[in-house]
């Protein structure tokens, strides 16, 4: 990743533990993208007795696999200790050592770079988080690392047309970068292939928000921690150019409302038995390999 891409993971933390308390209440598409991706796991006849939820936030996807999944330990682990800390269920510690309670741990972690041993869980469940890493080759490889052999590693992220309205409202005010940047849907495929996952199957879709005005836009952001944290980003906006913001944006406005677009990438691949799995009948031929 170029260095003006790079997140100031110092500030993302910051960002998410001041968003934890107002999170819920603005988290309509991260919601509703855990909804579709718990849709697809009914197509997905694997019952993993170690879960992992990578970038957990407060806790929503953990308790949608924790219903799913009766019998499997979880584990949730996000960046930020206050996302944590309103994801953990207000019981007693005597309710937690119930043999019926589900075990869930919770761990304040990067999951760039997870602190678990080899082969250790079954299946990664990561809803919107990758978008957040800046070296996602080697989250990838982190991710591979820790899941067993025939393990599931299952994510949503955002692609590279998510917030275009707000990227092209900015783009003619000076030389800095706004919006995060995100990662093509094919490079990330091609990414779980480098890392040797098996069969990865990506798709996306368009999901458009509507707002009456921008700031309506930047207020939701903000409260889910989506602010722009690269390293190079421009501290403060004069008064005159945040109205060329506004008067560019109202140039998209259409039925009343103005647009927010997400591209939304969903993913899922496995990690073989055999490496040698992921290659094709043509590479293998190549390398001397037997088919």
């Amino acid at each position: 990743m170029h260095s003006e891409q790079l997140l100031d993971k110092k500030q993302l933390r910051l960002a998410f533990d001041r968003a934890a308390g107002s999170y819920d209440q603005a988290a309509v598409l991260q919601r509703e993208i855990s909804n579709r991706m718990q849709a697809r796991l009914e197509y997905i006849k694997y019952h993993p007795d170690v879960i992992l939820d990578a970038g957990s936030g407060t806790g929503y996807g953990t308790q949608q696999l924790a219903r799913r999944y009766p019998q499997s330990r979880l584990i949730a682990v996000d960046l930020a200790q206050a996302m944590l800390m309103q994801a953990r269920p207000n019981t007693t510690w005597w309710q937690r050592m119930l043999p019926l309670q589900q075990h869930t741990d919770y761990v304040c972690a990067d999951i760039e770079q997870l602190p678990f041993a080899n082969e250790s869980v079954g299946l990664i469940w990561s809803n919107l988080a990758l978008q957040w890493c800046n070296d996602l080759q080697h989250t990838f490889a982190e991710m591979y690392r820790i899941l067993r052999t025939d393990g599931l590693l299952m994510f949503s992220t955002f692609g590279p047309d998510t917030l275009k309205e707000l990227r092209q409202a900015f783009a003619h005010i000076d030389g800095y970068q706004h919006v995060n940047r995100f990662v093509d849907m094919h490079d990330i495929g091609d990414l779980l292939l480098n890392n040797r996952f098996s069969t990865p199957v990506m798709d996306m879709e368009y999901i458009t928000l509507t707002y009456d005005d921008v700031i309506s836009v930047m207020h939701d952001l903000k409260a889910i921690g989506a602010h722009n944290v690269t390293q190079t980003r421009r501290r403060g906006l004069m008064k005159k150019h945040w109205q060329q913001v506004i008067d560019t944006y109202e140039t998209l406005r259409r039925d009343g409302k103005l647009p927010a677009t997400f591209e939304v990438v969903y993913g899922h691949a496995w990690k073989p038995h055999d490496p040698r799995s992921i290659l094709t009948p043509e590479t293998r031929r190549q390398l001397g390999l037997p088919p």
